[in-house]
């Protein structure tokens, strides 16, 4: 039985989710911290603030499991400043919320081509938050890098409509991904024995695993 705390549940990945572990036996209790209240869900307790960084502080533990599912772009966020603040500032703070209240694992969506050490912006503020996601000594870490993700989004995105029936067609890593497959792939590995220390889902792998979970479903 695990509590759970997840951030990003009002995006494309982080609402499949939400609902999974909804749905899911051995979930004891989730705590979704939000900038927009959510629809009253029983058995979901909603701390929200515009302000992300307030909604966290509201969390009551005991947390067990952290799902981080935040995530935007450049172009969304305004600026540098403020895509750093969605994507690199608020998850390690979502991590060390989890921390504060105990939780021994923390899940994270990143994106394909993280890497701190990159020269495009967006790869290299993915990298650094792994990174920082890391130096914080994690029991257990799991960082999921999926390719373009494939869902029904509330704001358009007029790069991934272009680009998705390419990607659809594109092998191994770099094929685009349901996102709810990226959901039931976080779950399924958050509540598997697994191996302490840190492991790096690739894309590829994240199909597999989704693929398993619809098959013994």
């Amino acid at each position: 039985m695990a509590n759970v705390l997840i951030t990003g549940a009002t995006g494309l990945v982080g609402g499949h989710l939400l609902r999974l572990l909804l749905r899911e036996p051995g979930i004891t209790s989730i705590t979704a911290a939000t900038r927009r209240p959510l629809s009253p869900m029983p058995g979901v307790t909603n701390p929200h603030n515009p302000q992300l960084l307030k909604a966290l502080a509201q969390v009551q533990g005991p947390i067990d499991i952290v799902f981080c599912c935040l995530g935007t772009t450049r172009r969304d966020a305004g600026s540098k400043a403020a895509f750093i603040h969605a994507d690199y500032t608020l998850v390690v703070e979502t991590a060390l919320a989890g921390q504060r209240l105990g939780a021994t694992q923390m899940l994270v969506v990143s994106a394909m081509g993280a890497n701190a050490r990159s020269p495009f912006f967006y790869n290299r503020v993915k990298g650094e938050m792994e990174g920082a996601l890391i130096a914080q000594r994690w029991p257990r870490l799991t960082i999921a890098r999926p390719s373009m993700l494939l869902g029904e989004r509330k704001a358009h995105r007029l790069n991934e409509s272009l680009l998705a029936p390419l990607f659809r067609l594109l092998p191994g890593n770099w094929k685009s991904i349901e996102a709810k497959d990226v959901a039931r792939a976080l779950l399924a590995q958050a509540l598997s024995p697994g191996e302490d220390g840190v492991a790096i889902l690739s894309s590829a792998r994240l199909r597999q695993m989704a693929a398993r979970q619809r098959t013994a479903g």
